[in-house]
């Protein structure tokens, strides 16, 4: 290193291309090595502490690419989201991966610093290697030699500058009518957001005032910190409103925007309060070294899409989840009577289900076109189950993609504890036996009704409501190893996930854009409903947009789903356990009530195991998504699992049945 820093310095070689080697030196060959990187800084460090000569190279060099290369988009643009809006900014960062954009190291700072650390992998060791390395690193540099304490130090008015730009773009952020809604107190004349603007303009005068005349009056960044933190407690009081009020993802976009304008303030004031004190730029050097590593790691995630959604959208799915969260208590029994209330509601839908799946056979028979026949489908799908929820019956798949919100938030307010961990323990038995008997109460009544409603039609007609080659047909549809029936059954396992996050979008979505409110000023509908039927309409689309925009476009999915792989060629089809147990009883009474013994067994079996992929496809996605929105990083699993098998060893009525008339009453 020593050798081939002598060699560049030694001529007249480009400031660039001399820390552009420079940086090679120092990178590791495995970014994960941060004792490499560590002895290599310090080598360095070794080196120009003895050798004032080489010291006073590399030192000028970095002066000059300061004073020579614009640096504002370094400190106003690098690792903070533009204001341009998240698709936007989305497209922009798909099209710069597939075309980079132009670099002009020789203009922008910023462009230099990408330059630099060119590798993705270069933020892990420069945020690895301790900062009191990287700090005396730069003591080695003695930047105080030959200075002339007179003269502004090269990259300071280019960083008061940015300041002062930030300060705008956050009074602008902070005034825009998407916050105001939320929070109208930020209007009035002593907002946070625009006092902030006032200090940082007032901050950055006598900074440059102070260089000229030290003898002038101090104005240090105490007021500006304190203002800027009125400014994230504004945020954070937003984001708390949109938990009641719901949110968007333009609004968690600005919210993030925001945030990402006040960090950087925050950084920017601190260099240059610490500036003002020590000229010598001794006291500054935590606060340059930890905005040094933001913008590396800014710059080599300038592009990346994933962390960018991964950082906006996580709020906005947390707001989802909760919302079918709570639509996921009410599927959670606790004592007998809510167990037995379930387990009707769902006999009730049963009713319904062995109908739907006659609808379903008789649209089947009546040969429409392809495109007729897969919305014939959806709409009987849809609009079924739409009606079971508005009579206030259940079907029994739709409980666990509403019920792993419910979950998810025990487990992100568990935390680990152990006497919370029992609470959950107790939450997931009640749960399961929850879901199991709203899927018995499906099953229970689904085949003895289809069997009725075959029947029916045979009285009247003098003919089965299937043909035997028809039930043959849905027999063999439903062998668990031969017809793909579980691998169908994976795919609506998906659609019910996709439901449960479709009812917590619906109820954000009400919240968020007051659709009741405007519903209730609608003067046609005054007129035509009356003031108090319009209110409770309105009331009534409040508490259940959600759930009935889930429920039809459910219905839609499972009954587009062979629609779609027909246009795309691939063999994809649904299986739900409730129309497939209603389906085996069709079948039953199209045999005369003796079908084959084997192929009977084995869809009995088959539509044992649909249930299964259903319900673990949807609960495991749902479960997953709810705890990455909430930043769940559960470490005690291993000793969650413990508690579950203990649970179910010592008390298995727990997993299955409510407990006894008398525990309820002593727990009264």
């Amino acid at each position: 290193m020593e050798q081939q820093l002598r060699t560049l310095t030694a001529g007249e070689q480009d400031p660039l291309i001399l820390l552009q080697e420079l940086m090679e030196q120092l990178r590791p060959r495995n970014p994960e090595d941060l004792a490499s990187a560590t002895a290599r800084i310090q080598s360095l460090t070794f080196m120009l502490e003895a050798d004032p000569a080489l010291r006073r190279q590399v030192r000028e060099a970095i002066e000059t690419l300061f004073s020579t290369r614009k640096a504002g988009s370094l400190y106003v643009a690098l690792g903070i989201l533009p204001i341009t809006g998240f698709f936007s900014e989305t497209w922009r960062r798909i099209t710069h991966t597939l075309l980079p954009d132009v670099q002009k190291p020789e203009e922008y700072l910023g462009d230099m610093l990408q330059s630099l650390f060119s590798r993705k992998t270069d933020e892990i060791w420069v945020a690895g290697v301790e900062e009191e390395v990287w700090i005396t690193l730069l003591k080695s540099l003695h930047f105080d030699e030959e200075a002339d304490p007179r003269t502004l130090p090269g990259g300071l008015p280019t960083m008061l500058h940015s300041l002062w730009l930030l300060s705008y773009r956050m009074t602008v952020i902070g005034f825009d009518p998407e916050l105001l809604r939320l929070d109208p107190n930020l209007s009035r004349t002593d907002s946070p957001f625009l006092a902030q603007n006032l200090e940082t303009r007032a901050f950055v005068e006598c900074c440059l005032q102070r260089w000229d005349d030290p003898e002038a009056v101090a104005e240090d960044e105490k007021q500006l910190l304190v203002l800027f933190d009125q400014c994230r407690d504004a945020v954070e009081r937003i984001h708390r409103r949109a938990a009641q009020a719901g949110t968007s993802l333009q609004l968690t976009y600005k919210l993030q925007c925001l945030r990402d304008h006040i960090c950087r303030g925050e950084q920017l004031a601190n260099i240059a309060g610490e500036l003002q004190r020590d000229r010598s730029g001794r006291t500054a050097y935590p606060s340059i070294i930890s905005l040094f590593k933001t913008l590396v790691f800014a710059s080599c995630r300038k592009n990346d899409l994933r962390t960018f959604w991964r950082q906006n959208l996580e709020i906005t799915a947390r707001r989802v989840t909760e919302y079918a969260g709570k639509a996921g208590e009410h599927y959670i029994t606790e004592g007998r009577k809510e167990y037995f209330r379930m387990a009707r509601a769902a006999m009730g839908a049963g009713v319904f289900i062995a109908l739907m799946a006659m609808i379903k056979l008789a649209l089947h028979h009546a040969h429409l076109a392809p495109l007729n026949e897969m919305l014939a489908y959806g709409l009987n799908y849809g609009l079924g189950f739409m009606l079971i929820y508005m009579v206030g019956f259940t079907v029994a798949t739709k409980q666990p993609a509403m019920t792993a919100n419910a979950l998810a938030a025990s487990i992100g307010e568990a935390k680990g504890k152990v006497r919370d961990l029992e609470n959950l323990i107790t939450l997931i038995a009640r749960t399961t036996r929850s879901q199991i008997v709203a899927i018995l109460g499906n099953v229970s009544v689904a085949i003895p009704i289809a069997i009725g409603v075959s029947m029916l039609i045979f009285l009247l007609s003098g003919q089965q409501a299937i043909p035997v080659e028809e039930a043959e047909k849905l027999l063999a549809g439903h062998h668990p190893f031969t017809s793909g029936a579980l691998i169908f059954a994976g795919v609506a396992g998906v659609c019910l996930f996709l439901s449960g996050l479709i009812a917590g979008y619906f109820d954000n979505l009400a919240t968020y854009n007051r659709i009741p409110q405007r519903i209730k000023q609608l003067a046609w509908a005054r007129r035509f409903l009356g003031e108090e039927r319009l209110g409770r309409f309105a009331d009534y689309v409040e508490r259940n947009l959600g759930a009935l925009a889930s429920n039809f476009l459910f219905g839609m999915m499972l009954g587009s789903a062979w629609g779609i792989g027909m246009l795309l060629g691939l063999p994809i089809d649904i299986r739900h356990i409730a129309f497939s147990s209603a389906y085996l009883g069709y079948a039953a009474a199209a045999y005369d009530f003796a079908p084959p013994l084997a192929p009977f067994i084995w869809a009995c079996l088959g539509v044992a195991g649909i249930g299964l992929v259903n319900l673990s496809v949807s609960f495991s996605l749902a479960l997953f998504v709810a705890l990455r929105a909430r930043g769940v990083t559960f470490s005690q699993g291993r000793q969650l699992m413990r508690g579950l098998v203990r649970r179910l060893l010592t008390h298995p009525r727990d997993f299955f049945l409510p407990p006894k008339k008398q525990a309820d009453d002593l727990v009264q």
